[in-house]
C-alpha cells in the first residue's frame, strides 16, 4: 500500500504524458502497481469477509468449549451434526485449536500467581510484606536469605527461592514451573528438599559429591583383590577381569562399577595389560603367607624386629637419565652406548618398626651374601629377643645352605646369645608387597637419576650418605615415615597387602 502523496504523484505524471514504464522507473514502483492506480486512485478497499459453514454454530462451540475446555473435536462435531452442520470435521479442529490459543495466552497473562511471582521478581514485593505474610512459616533469617537470593544470587538460587515462596503462597505447582521454565520433577524436587532440609540446605551453595573412585576404602579393597591371584577367590582364571573384581566387591558389600574400578587402577598409575606382570601373584598359598606376616606384625613386641630384605642392583656406574630442569630450547643428551665406571649391587635389610636401613655392597646375588646380612644384622640387634627376615621367592633366599645356617643360629651353635632368627618369606611373585622396594625406589630417584659419578667410591659415598640421613631422620621422627617427609618414595614404609612398592621402571 503506497501513501496518498505518492498516488497523486503518479497522476500527475500521467497527465504531463508520460508513459507507464518511465512513471514506474521515476517513482521505483512496480509497472502493475502504477497500472492499478490509474485505474482506480484507492484500490485498496476493505475486503470482504469470506463466510464460513461454521459460523452459526460458533456461539454453541464456545459454550460447550467454556463448560469443558478439553472436550475432543470428535464429540464437538458430533453434536453440530445433530444440529444440522454438514461441513467437515477439519474446519472444527482448526477454530478449537485458535480459540483454546486465545485462551491459553489470556490465562497465563491473567494467572494471579504469574503477576505475584512477576511483582516478587521486579522488587515489587518488599521484605517487610513477606516478613508479615510468611512469619509463621519461616524465620526471619531464612526470608531475608530467599529475598537477597532472589535479586542478587544466581540463577538457580533465585528459582529456588522464587519456587518457595510461592509454594508458601498456594501456587500451584505446575504454574511455578510455567513462570521459571522448570519441568514439574525440578520444581517437586526442590519443594521436598524445602520441606525435608530447610532453607539453609536448599540454598546451599555447592555440594560436595563423593566418587568411589577416589574413595580409600573402595581403593583399598580393589588392590587388595588385585594382589591375589583369581584361584583365591575360586574364580577359574589366571588374570583378573574388571567383571570379577565388580562381583567379588559387591559380594563384599562395596557396589561399585567397571569404570570407577577402571579410574583406581589408572590412577595408581598402571595400565590393566600390566596386571600380569605387576598387580598378581599366581602362589596358591598367598593368602595363608600374607595372613602370616599380617599375624606377625600384629603382634610383634617391643624386643622383635621385622625386616624387609632385598638386593638392589647390579647396575653401573655411568652418566644416568631422568627428569631434570633445562632452559628452553635444550634437550639433555645421555649418551646409548658409554663405557661404563663399574657396577654395583646393595644388600639391604628395613627394619619396619623403625625405618632404619641396614646395607652393605656385594659381588653378586647368592646365598653367602644372605648369610653376610643375616650375620651383620644379628651383630647390630644382638640384644633382641627375635628377628624376622621377609624377602621375595628368589632361589638364594631360601637355600638349603641358608636354611642350614639359620637352623645353627637357633641352635645357639654359632653364638652363645643371639636373638631366634624366623623367616616369614613373601608370596611368589608379589614384589609389590616388600618394603623395601619403595626404599630403593626413592633413593634411584633422589641419587641414581642424573647423576655422573666419576667413580665407584664417589657412588657409594652417595649411597651411604643417604641412608645415613634417613636413618637419621627417622630416629628423630620415629612417627613420621615414607612419602610423607621424603616425597620421593612410591608408599610409606609399613608393610600393607594394598601396597604397591616395587615400580617396574627401576
Amino acid at each position: 500500500m503506497i501513501g496518498k502523496a505518492t498516488v497523486f504523484e503518479i497522476h500527475r505524471l500521467f497527465h504531463e504524458d508520460l508513459s507507464t514504464r518511465k512513471i514506474a522507473k521515476t517513482l521505483e514502483l512496480a509497472r502493475r502497481t502504477v497500472t492499478r492506480y490509474l485505474r482506480n486512485p484507492s484500490p485498496n478497499r476493505s475486503r470482504r469477509k469470506k463466510t464460513s459453514k461454521l459460523d452459526p454454530y460458533k456461539p454453541q462451540i464456545d459454550s460447550i468449549i467454556a463448560v469443558t475446555p478439553h472436550v475432543s473435536a470428535v464429540a464437538v462435531h458430533k453434536l453440530l451434526i445433530n444440529l444440522g452442520f454438514d461441513g467437515k470435521i477439519s474446519i472444527l479442529r482448526k477454530y478449537l485449536s485458535t480459540i483454546r490459543r486465545k485462551r491459553r495466552k489470556k490465562s497465563h497473562f491473567k494467572d494471579i500467581g504469574h503477576l505475584w511471582m512477576l511483582k516478587l521478581l521486579q522488587g515489587k514485593v518488599k521484605i517487610a510484606e513477606l516478613l508479615s505474610q510468611f512469619s509463621k512459616q519461616l524465620d526471619e533469617k531464612d526470608i531475608q536469605k530467599l529475598h537477597r537470593a532472589i535479586h542478587y544470587g544466581p540463577l538457580k538460587h533465585r528459582n529456588r527461592a522464587i519456587t518457595v515462596f510461592a509454594f508458601l503462597n498456594n501456587i500451584p505447582r505446575r504454574s511455578i514451573g510455567r513462570f521459571l521454565f522448570l519441568s514439574p520433577s525440578r520444581v517437586r524436587e526442590y519443594i521436598k528438599q524445602f520441606a525435608t532440609d530447610g532453607v539453609k540446605r536448599l540454598m546451599h551453595q555447592r555440594r560436595k559429591v563423593s566418587k568411589k573412585c577416589d574413595d580409600s576404602k573402595y581403593v583399598d579393597a580393589v588392590f587388595a583383590i588385585l594382589h591375589a591371584p583369581p584361584s583365591s577367590y575360586d574364580i577359574n582364571r589366571t588374570t583378573w577381569r574388571l567383571t570379577d573384581i565388580r562381583q567379588i566387591m559387591a559380594q563384599r558389600g562395596l557396589g561399585v562399577c567397571e569404570d570407577n574400578i577402571r579410574k583406581i587402577i589408572r590412577n595408581a598409575g598402571y595400565r590393566f595389560r600390566k596386571a600380569k606382570k605387576v598387580l598378581t601373584s599366581n602362589d596358591p598359598d598367598y593368602l595363608e603367607k600374607l595372613r602370616k606376616i599380617n599375624n606377625i606384625l600384629s603382634n610383634l613386641k617391643p624386643n622383635e624386629k621385622f625386616f624387609s630384605v632385598d638386593e638392589f642392583g647390579p647396575f653401573a656406574v655411568a652418566v644416568q637419565g631422568g627428569k631434570s630442569l633445562v632452559p628452553p630450547g635444550t634437550t639433555r643428551i645421555v649418551p646409548q652406548r658409554q663405557k661404563s665406571k663399574g657396577s654395583l649391587i646393595i644388600t639391604a635389610a628395613l627394619e619396619l618398626s623403625t625405618n632404619q636401613i641396614t646395607h652393605f655392597y656385594s659381588e653378586g646375588k647368592n646365598t653367602q651374601e644372605m648369610i653376610k646380612l643375616v650375620e651383620v644384622v644379628l651383630k647390630k640387634y644382638e640384644k633382641e629377643e627375635r628377628i624376622y627376615f621377609s624377602w621375595d621367592a628368589a632361589s638364594w633366599h631360601a637355600s638349603k645352605e641358608f636354611r642350614k645356617k639359620v637352623e645353627a643360629i637357633n641352635r645357639k651353635e654359632d653364638a652363645v646369645c643371639c636373638p631366634i632368627v624366623e623367616l616369614a618369606p613373601l608370596p611368589t611373585c608379589a614384589q609389590f608387597l616388600n618394603v623395601i622396594e619403595s626404599v630403593f625406589s626413592g633413593m634411584v630417584r633422589a641419587i641414581i637419576h642424573n647423576s655422573d659419578y666419576t667413580s665407584v667410591d664417589e657412588c657409594r659415598n652417595a649411597i651411604d650418605r643417604y641412608f645415613l640421613e634417613r636413618n637419621q631422620h627417622f630416629q628423630d621422627n620415629p612417627k613420621r615415615a615414607g612419602n610423607k617427609i621424603w616425597g620421593k618414595e612410591r608408599v610409606p614404609a609399613v608393610f600393607d597387602e594394598r601396597n604397591n612398592c616395587k615400580d617396574s621402571r627401576y
